[in-house]
């Protein structure tokens, strides 16, 4: 079966600590591209029902950061 066509593009800034983050998973897990590795932690992220919902109230868009744990 044909995988659906990507047909939009999602935009996103990090910085280079928060890259490095991703990259690391990334070869750590072997993913083939870093647009799949960030696309396979979206998708485990949206899974996962065991993180408590964020804290949202009032906070800036640079108080999401990506780290490692």
């Amino acid at each position: 079966m044909a995988s659906p066509k990507r047909t939009e593009k999602l935009q996103i800034m990090l910085d280079d600590d928060e890259l490095k983050v991703i990259d690391d998973w990334r070869f750590e897990h072997r993913m083939p591209t870093r647009a799949a590795a960030i696309r396979e932690l979206i998708r485990r992220g949206l899974i996962n029902e065991k993180l408590a919902e964020p804290e949202t109230d009032g906070k800036a868009t640079t108080d999401f950061r990506v780290e490692s744990e």
